[in-house]
């Protein structure tokens, strides 16, 4: 018996609301979906459901050949009434950024986390980037509030995850620390790049821009070792070459 893959798209950032006119991340997720005229579902809890969010993901998706919603969990008379019925009724579910504190606090205290796990296993394709990239992850780096700092996520995929992700800055340098502080290993992403993951096998990389990339890290002694992976341009592929791996050593006391 054939069962429907479980997926997830984590963006380090972009899509419609980081890249005016360049819809080639979403048009990524778009194509996963197996219906011709697929549902999607945005939440937009990481941002407090800000109006203007909401009005540019409609503005984005409505004219993009599906049906497409949101849900407000700060405004109920917003919104559809059965929040599992109608998120187990989507074929992707694509989630916002903001603050991925907020998010997971808001989403635990409604049950919209048990309602995700149990789309995800149903074969709704899961997507999103910044918060809404972080939030699929064992654990991850939020730099939202201030200094960067280690959050538990969902754990749908059992790693840890960086975006917005530049190896010198500080958020790369502090994700290597917590990496030499006991957090798991994982996956970064620069804007522009997907991480698709197929059950929960890394089984892509995409960008929307020819020089992104993403990389697997992972703590070895008193190291961190930094691999760059090989990452599609889904562009014009005359003019970008998919990258090759690259595999790089940090001494934790550099970090």
């Amino acid at each position: 018996m054939q069962t429907v893959p479980r997926q997830i798209v984590a963006f380090g950032g972009g899509g419609f609301s980081m890249e005016s006119g360049n819809p080639l991340l979403d048009e990524y997720v778009m194509g996963l979906c197996k219906r011709e005229r697929p549902r999607v579902c945005f939440l937009p809890s990481a941002s407090g459901d800000a109006d203007h969010y909401v009005v540019r993901f409609y503005r984005a998706f409505a004219a993009n050949r599906c049906e497409a919603s949101h849900i407000s969990l700060f405004r109920r008379e917003q919104g559809p009434g059965d929040l599992r019925e109608h998120l187990l009724s989507q074929d992707l579910i694509y989630v916002g950024g903001g603050s991925v504190v907020s998010l997971l606090g808001v989403w635990r205290a409604h049950g919209i986390d048990l309602i995700l796990r149990e789309a995800w296993e149903a074969g709704v394709v899961l997507c999103g980037l910044s918060a809404g990239s972080l939030c699929w992850f064992e654990q991850a780096v939020s730099g939202f509030h201030g200094t960067p700092r280690r959050v538990d996520g969902l754990g749908l995929l059992p790693f840890s995850n960086c975006v917005h992700y530049q190896p010198s800055s500080e958020r790369g340098l502090a994700y290597h620390g917590l990496l030499g502080e006991g957090m798991c290993a994982g996956f970064a992403a620069e804007d522009g790049v997907g991480l698709h993951f197929v059950g929960t096998e890394l089984s892509r990389v995409v960008a929307s821009r020819p020089a992104a990339c993403g990389y697997r890290l992972d703590p070895a002694g008193d190291r961190v070792v930094e691999s760059r992976l090989a990452t599609a341009f889904l562009g014009d592929r005359s003019t970008a070459a998919t990258r090759l791996p690259r595999v790089t050593s940090t001494s934790l006391s550099a970090a």
